[in-house]
This record gives C-alpha cells, structure tokens and sequence, in this order.
C-alpha cells in the first residue's frame, strides 16, 4: 500500500462524508458490492449471515503477517467469548454441516499496534468478503475470486477514473500463480512489498507457513493455501487455503504451534466423528480492495467512520 504522513485526523475524514470524493467512494463501494455479490448468488453460493462473537475464533498465529496488540475477550452469560478475528472455524464447520458452497461479508475485529496507523493497509475493524466450498480445491477458489475482481473493476472503471491518479487496468484472467520461496529468492526479505510495487496485474502466492487449519502436505512439509497480492504496491488482499480435516493432522499441528485443544473442541469432535469435510475458502478484504479501485492512499478512506490503529474517533 502507498504508504501516508503519519498525522491522520479520523474526524476530519468522518465531517468529509459530504465531499464529492467521499460520496463517489461509497456509490463505488455499493456498486462493486453489488456486482460480486450477485456473481456469488448467480453461481449457487448461498449467502450467509456473520457471526461477531463466539468462543472460538481465528487464533492468528503462527501468522508472520500479525500484529495483534490485543485479544478482545470478555465474559457473557458466564461463558468467556471473543470478538471475531476470522470466521475461519465457522466456515470449516458450515461447509460440513451445512451448504456445499457460501459466502459471508464479516466483519472483524483485530486490535492491530499502533505503529501500523500509516502503513496505509490496516485497520482494527474491517470487513471480508469471505468464500467456502465444501470439496473445493485450490483452483476453484482462484476462479472464484478471479472472475469477482474482474467484474467489479470492470464495473467501476469509468466511475473511479477522476479519483484516481492512474487508470484502473482491468485485471487479465488466470493471474499468476508464485511461490513465496521463488519470489524470496527473487526479492529478498522484503519481497511482499517489491513483489506488489512491480506487479502489473494481481497475482497469487502459494505455500506461506500459517495457522494448523490450512492444509500442509506431510511428507513434502509444502502448504496447499494461497495470499492474492494486488498491483501498485497496494499488497496482500485475500488470504485463503485449502483445509486440514483429518483429527490426528489437526492435533498434531495445535501441539506444534501451542494453540489450546479447547478452543477447537467443537471443529475437533467433527473431526474425530469424521464429519469435517476438506473444503478451501477465501477471504477478500473489502476495504483494501475498494481502496485499491479508488486509488486511496489509506485503506480508512472507504469507511465512513474510519477504524485506524492506535486512533479511537467520536463516533
């Protein structure tokens, strides 16, 4: 993402809902909106309701991406819940119990350090555009999501043309599919941000060591889950996987990275009744993409009440 100054004033962005610029982002955001998700429903995705507290939510870790300040839990009804951080184990446990393929637009809450209020991607609330397919495999998410950014870039591409700096180019079908190994040896340690700023068109990167649910292939050690990276250097957009459903893989993995047995006991009885299907899924983070469609700086500029690190506004 491009990165701003430092100083950003939350409230000066809230009273700037009336400016043209601001007006035109959000009839940008209704109308992509609407372009994905009818894509969805047309294409037998069911719609489905988000969930914001639950016992169990996305642990987060190992992610080498996080930077979680705080968790946010607190107690209701005498049992401890957590504000939504993905709804990952949601997900796994509806594409088994419930429809073959779905969709949520969730929002999450992810208490992100302060120090990340100008890199002009992140935010402490924000909203995905999440996907499951039960039996789905890696290339059945790439075109599902593939065919979503299309349609709404092509939607918009005259709208967003006078808040833009550079044209939208409509993204070309397939897009790319890389390594984190290949574009590390490529780039360097820094490869995330080199790999967005010199792309001309998205691209996919495969096999990132993450979180016990993504599913990793035991004798190669290779992980079978995907980052798409967005071009401009506008970064990291959607992160999904194909999933780990075996019990013994499972537990397996929670041991290894020290995540709590149970905080996974209901996805962990599925598993061992053998009701966890394999699926693969994805998660599309609508503010990112609107800003990168709008050609934003900050990512806060799509929220009418921005939710930026470290700064809590009026309202």
């Amino acid at each position: 993402m491009i990165q701003i100054e430092p100083a950003i004033d939350p409230l000066q962005m809230i009273e700037g809902l009336q400016s043209p610029r601001k007006r035109a982002i959000l009839h940008i955001q209704t109308k992509a909106l609407g372009v994905m998700t009818n894509e969805l429903v047309r294409n037998g995705f069911e719609w489905i309701l988000p969930v914001t507290l639950a016992k169990t939510t996305d642990p987060l870790w190992p992610d080498p991406g996080a930077s979680i300040e705080k968790r946010v839990e607190f107690e209701i009804y005498g049992e401890k819940v957590r504000t939504m951080q993905s709804m990952i184990i949601q997900k796994l446990v509806l594409a088994s119990l419930g429809p073959a393929k779905f969709f949520i637009i969730s929002p999450n809450i992810r208490i992100e350090t302060s120090k990340r209020a100008s890199t002009g991607s992140h935010l402490y609330e924000f909203t995905q555009l999440e996907t499951e397919i039960s039996s789905g495999r890696m290339n059945d998410v790439f075109n599902t999501y593939e065919r979503l950014i299309k349609a709404a870039a092509t939607a918009v591409r005259d709208e967003v043309s006078e808040l833009r700096t550079s044209e939208l180019r409509i993204p070309d079908i397939p897009f790319d599919v890389r390594t984190r190994s290949e574009l590390e040896a490529r780039y360097g340690a820094e490869w995330i941000e080199t790999a967005s700023v010199k792309a001309s068109n998205p691209f996919w990167v495969t096999d990132i060591p993450r979180e016990f649910y993504d599913y990793q292939e035991e004798t190669t050690g290779k992980w079978r889950n995907y980052d798409l990276f967005l071009p401009e250097g506008y970064g990291e957009v959607i992160s999904g996987a194909e999933r780990e459903y075996e019990y013994s893989k499972i537990v397996k993995k929670l041991e290894r990275d020290g995540v709590k047995r149970e905080d996974y006991e209901f996805l962990l009885k599925l598993a061992k009744d053998g009701k966890l299907k394999p699926s693969a899924g994805a998660g599309l983070g609508l503010e990112r993409f609107l800003a990168y469609l709008c050609g934003s700086k900050h990512v806060a500029e799509v929220q009418p009440f921005p939710r930026i690190p470290g700064i809590v506004p009026p309202v």
